[in-house]
């Protein structure tokens, strides 16, 4: 069973948790805030207190917008000594495009060019103050970046913008001399009818247009991709196989309907399961970046509950998955189910083409009826993974 030695968070887990997630109010569209500000020192001073590793944040989210250039600059004073009182970091830092009412048609792609430059204006700004704080990914979700009818948005166009924003940032990096870099972050929809890039596949294939695409990759989020009904850790691996997976979003969804934002854990249990198994046993070593609403029915207490139940969540999962990994049954039904043949080049080394072609074993003289017959013991293995998560 797991220890409680195990499920205690520290630095070396890199859990990490944005401003906007336990400082969200409450409010939702039908409903008004059920939760005071709170002032976002004393969100660095809790989660510090529960064993985060950072915190992050959108522009809006630390300094109000419209903020005066003095009182910006005693908000970052303020934060930057919290920061080093507590030892927390900034890994990651990203701008609100979508809150303010100039952004309702987008920012990068809103038909509206002074629109446009604006927002590569704030975001430029943004990146200046992610950089003097450490960040070495700057997140870009676009949840303007879309449209609810067809004329309004040619998409074809919009994309050209797209492509000409992260150009135009690639550059005001590079020229900077800033190490840091880009993670785009997909959603299919919510705000908008429709966004732009709404899933990781669409995103990297965006990456491949860009005059810079290594200063460009992924910050995928569980609920997103679930809300389009695709498998989050089928996704993550085609994340890790491109090399493109910058960043991730941990949180919890049930299904395809609205963004729920739950911590990490609650909703699809068993895709949190073989998340955190890909995760641990990948060459990832980012932030594991928590970007969850604790639900507005809560207090300030259940607030901390929350957040402390996303980390706890995840060590109960690591802890699970080393288990069934370690495993010698489930070494054994791995093998059953032939893994270590999966990982076998389908041609060999030196035999290319011709080889191939010449082997009638391959082909003219292949068993197809006994190899239809053969069972993968597929049912064994994912029986034996229940019984792990399940802490049989």
């Amino acid at each position: 069973m797991t220890s409680e030695t195990n499920l205690t968070p520290g630095p070396e887990h890199k859990f990490t948790f944005g401003l906007w997630t336990v400082g969200w109010l409450g409010r939702d569209p039908f409903g008004d805030a059920t939760r005071a500000a709170i002032d976002p020192v004393e969100s660095v001073n809790r989660l510090a207190e529960l064993g985060a590793y950072g915190v992050t944040f959108h522009d809006d989210d630390l300094i109000p917008f419209g903020s005066s250039d003095a009182e910006r600059d005693a908000i970052i004073k303020r934060f930057r000594a919290a920061l080093d009182t507590t030892g927390l970091v900034v890994p990651m830092a990203t701008t609100n495009l979508f809150t303010h009412p100039v952004f309702k048609d987008g920012g990068f792609t809103a038909n509206d060019r002074d629109v446009r430059r604006y927002a590569l204006r704030k975001t430029m700004r943004n990146i200046d103050l992610a950089v003097e704080l450490g960040a070495k990914t700057y997140v870009a979700w676009g949840g303007r970046e879309g449209a609810e009818s067809g004329a309004a948005k040619d998409v074809r166009v919009a994309l050209d913008r797209f492509k000409e924003a992260f150009d135009l940032l690639g550059d005001y990096v590079t020229e900077k001399g800033y190490d840091i870099r880009f993670a785009i972050e997909p959603k299919p929809n919510e705000p908008r009818g429709d966004i732009l890039l709404p899933t990781i596949g669409h995103a990297l294939a965006f990456i491949n247009s860009l005059e810079r695409p290594e200063l460009v990759g992924l910050n995928p989020e569980v609920g997103h991709e679930q809300m389009a009904g695709l498998n989050f850790p089928h996704g993550i691996a085609q994340a890790l196989w491109h090399g493109k997976l910058f960043h991730i979003d941990l949180n919890g969804q049930t299904g395809i309907k609205y963004d729920q934002d739950l911590r990490f854990g609650a909703g699809d249990l068993r895709s949190a399961f073989w998340l955190v198994d890909l995760l641990e046993n990948s060459d990832y070593e980012g932030p594991r970046h928590f970007d969850f609403k604790p639900p507005r029915t809560e207090d300030y207490d259940g607030v901390w509950a929350s957040a402390a139940g996303c980390m706890r969540n995840y060590l109960i999962l690591k802890d699970r998955a080393a288990a069934f990994r370690a495993d010698p049954a489930v070494q054994e039904a791995l093998r059953a189910a032939r893994l270590d043949e999966l990982a076998q080049p389908t041609v060999a080394e030196g035999e290319g083409l011709a080889g191939l072609l010449a082997d009638k074993s391959a082909f003219e003289d292949f068993d197809v009826e006994a190899a239809a017959e053969r069972g993968m013991a597929f049912e064994a293995l994912d029986q034996l993974a229940m019984d792990h998560l399940l802490g049989v």
